[in-house]
């Protein structure tokens, strides 16, 4: 197989070193990432079961799901200034 060497700044290593599971390849990486067969049910499935939320990510939808119900009841509310 041919290969190719290319040059890519720390902050995409990172990324590829993150998205990588177990002993896979760069490669096998950025072919499940961009290539054709990314673009599936089956693959987001596969990046979903990989997803690790914390607590405070979760602390922090909660608090915007909630200033976003509120401002949905304000927006209802009728404009007690108008005459």
């Amino acid at each position: 197989m041919a290969v190719k060497t290319i040059t890519i700044d720390m902050e995409a290593y990172e990324t590829l070193v993150r998205a990588r599971r177990g002993n896979e390849s760069f490669s096998t990486v950025i072919k499940e990432t961009l290539g054709p067969a990314s673009r599936t049910a089956a693959a987001l499935l596969r990046r979903l079961d990989d997803l690790v939320v914390g607590e405070a990510a979760l602390d922090d939808l909660e608090r915007v799901v909630a200033s976003r119900e509120g401002d949905l009841i304000a927006a209802e509310r009728p404009d007690e200034d108008r005459g």
